[in-house]
């Protein structure tokens, strides 16, 4: 069954969401014509006077950055969620529109414009969870915030508009999309066997191995089964926990360190500053106890075939549904043959 799946076109189901990926792996073979862009490098350095991130700089705010000597916050100046927004209440005939209240902030990820996450060390990269896991708890306390969202946004191509390190956190009113599919498939399957969907399919993970990237303690990465993007990646944690304010000290230094050696892996694949979206999926905050929620980490990175070949969302995969070439397994191939060294230090 194994080689039918890696040679043969199929769909698989997204447990997590309950929707389905085509997967093409024989489309793998055919010739690539397409676009291609020069790879072009640029070197940092640890501080720049033109960064709006870096300690004691101006924002376009007109406010200026203290010195911070470790992972920084601040409200974003320029915040797509407001705490003050008006009432809205519109409904007439199939029109709907209602309130959206919130907070936005950015998290710099360390003083040294010249750092990404797996050039950081791990104690590094263990202040920013621990960072992540304050904000959490200060925003997901406020009345009239129900969801935290945590992410990062990696490289221009993926919409970053800094290159300093940072990532962004939106709270707001109401629990998106996403996090609502995913609160009912892991409900569904609660209900029936009281238990965690997800660990229980990091439970299959593992006996298997065939995607799984690295692990540690506390902590597993892996290309999901049923991943949409070229060299997506999950992180999960061994123990049922619903949010990351319940990580304990070990498994903060756990997570850094195969938040570090993904992060690595994808520099490496194509010898570049790998870009990527990765975001914290977790339980809402609107005051329910959500026993079956898992807490895990996804990366959507674009790139394809090279450093300049990306994956593009078109065509079919608008108006149908995502489609994915190279499957899961040979993603995990692809990465799991790499070494552990970032490129620039080998």
């Amino acid at each position: 069954m194994n080689i039918k799946l890696n040679t043969t076109p199929h769909r698989r189901y997204n447990i997590l969401t309950g929707e389905w990926i085509l997967v093409s792996p024989h489309r793998t073979k055919r010739p690539w014509q397409g676009k291609t862009e020069e790879n072009k490098t640029e070197e940092k350095t640890a501080y720049d006077a033109s960064c709006y991130l870096c300690p004691g700089n101006n924002r376009a705010s007109g406010d200026t950055n203290p010195n911070y000597t470790e992972p920084y916050t601040f409200r974003n100046d320029f915040s797509s969620l407001l705490p003050d927004s008006p009432e809205i209440d519109f409904n007439e005939g199939l029109l709907k529109a209602e309130s959206e209240r919130g907070i936005c902030k950015v998290v710099c990820f360390s003083p040294d414009h010249s750092l990404t996450l797996p050039l950081m060390e791990v104690e590094d990269i263990t202040r920013v969870v621990k960072m992540w896991k304050k904000e959490f708890a200060e925003l997901g306390g406020l009345d009239g915030i129900n969801y935290v969202q945590i992410f990062e946004n990696k490289g221009a191509i993926m919409g970053c508009s800094n290159p300093h390190p940072h990532g962004q956190i939106w709270s707001q009113s109401s629990i998106p999309t996403e996090i609502l599919k995913k609160s009912q498939k892991f409900k569904e399957y609660w209900d029936e066997h009281i238990t965690s969907l997800l660990g229980a399919y990091l439970e299959q993970e593992l006996k298997t191995g065939e995607r799984i990237l690295d692990e540690n303690e506390h902590f597993v990465s892996l290309v999901p089964y049923w991943a949409v993007w070229p060299f997506e990646a999950m992180i999960i944690p061994k123990r049922h926990i619903r949010h990351i304010g319940e990580l304990t000290e070990s498994e903060e230094i756990a997570y850094a360190e195969i938040i570090k050696k993904l992060t690595i892996k994808y520099d490496n694949l194509f010898e570049t500053s790998f870009p990527y979206s990765s975001g914290i999926h977790q339980s809402p905050t609107d005051g329910k106890e959500y026993p079956e929620w898992h807490f895990h980490m996804s990366f959507y990175p674009p790139l394809l075939r090279s450093a300049t070949v990306k994956k593009f969302m078109v065509g079919y995969e608008m108006f149908a549904g995502p489609q994915r070439d190279i499957t899961a397994e040979e993603a995990a191939n692809r990465l799991n043959e790499l070494s552990e060294i970032h490129y620039s230090k080998q």
